[in-house]
C-alpha cells in the first residue's frame, strides 16, 4: 500500500487512476513525474485543468466543445453550412476533422441509442439535430456513427426523422471496418471513407 510511504501520493494515484485507460500502475508513473515536475509546470497543469472546467461549453447549434457560444467551425463562414455530418462525440469530430477532407459542419449527439447501456433518444441531442433540419436549407446529411448494431440503430432512427426534408442522407463507405470506432481509424481510410459515401436508403435496402 502507498500509504505505508506517503498519504499524499495514495490519494493523487487514486484520482489519476479513476482516468479512463489508466491502470495504477500507469497513475503512479504519472503522480511521481508530477512529484519531480517544477512547481510551476504542475501549476500550469491545474490551472489548465481549472480553466476548461470553468469556461468550456457546448456550441449552441451543433454541441461541439466549444470556448465561446459557438463554436469555431460553426462560425465559419467558409464552411458549407448545407452539409452537416452527425457523429457520436467530439473525437470523431478531430478524427474527421484531421482528414482534410470535408468542410461541411457538425452535429454532435453525444452518444449512440442503447437501451442496454440505459441510453434512449431523450438523452441525445437527436431533437436539436431534427430542429436544424427542418429549417431548411440542408441539403446533405452524412450519417458518420460507429459501424455497430447501435450506431445503425440510430442512423436508422435519424433517417426515419429526416427523410421528407432532406435531398441526400448518406453514410461514410465501409473502409471503416465493422465495429470501429472514427477516433481509431487512420486519416487516410477515414477520408477515402467520407469521400466515397453513399446513399444510407442504398444501403439500408441491402441489409
Amino acid at each position: 500500500m502507498l500509504e505505508s510511504f506517503s498519504k499524499c501520493l495514495e490519494n493523487a494515484v487514486n484520482e489519476i487512476a479513476k482516468l479512463p485507460g489508466i491502470g495504477r500502475r500507469t497513475a503512479l508513473r504519472l503522480a511521481l513525474h508530477l512529484v519531480k515536475a517544477d512547481k510551476t509546470e504542475v501549476s500550469a497543469l491545474t490551472s489548465a485543468i481549472d480553466n476548461m472546467k470553468e469556461k468550456l461549453c457546448y456550441c449552441k447549434c451543433c454541441n461541439n466543445l466549444s470556448d465561446s457560444e459557438m463554436c469555431d467551425i460553426c462560425a465559419n463562414p467558409k464552411r458549407d453550412h448545407s452539409i452537416i455530418c452527425v457523429v457520436q462525440d467530439i473525437r470523431d469530430v478531430i478524427a474527421v476533422e484531421n482528414t482534410n477532407q470535408y468542410s461541411g459542419v457538425y452535429h454532435v449527439l453525444g452518444g449512440v441509442i442503447s437501451p442496454m447501456d440505459g441510453v434512449g433518444i431523450h438523452q441525445l441531442k437527436l431533437r436539436e439535430l431534427f430542429d436544424r433540419v427542418e429549417q431548411g436549407g440542408i441539403r446533405e446529411v452524412i450519417l458518420a456513427l460507429p459501424a455497430t448494431v447501435e450506431g445503425d440503430t440510430t442512423n436508422f432512427f435519424i433517417y426515419k426523422n429526416i427523410v421528407e426534408y432532406v435531398p441526400m442522407i448518406s453514410t461514410l463507405a465501409r473502409g471503416v471496418g465493422i465495429g470501429e470506432e472514427l477516433e481509431y481509424a487512420d486519416e487516410i481510410t477515414l477520408g477515402r471513407s467520407l469521400n466515397g459515401r453513399t446513399n444510407f436508403e442504398q444501403v439500408y435496402k441491402q441489409k
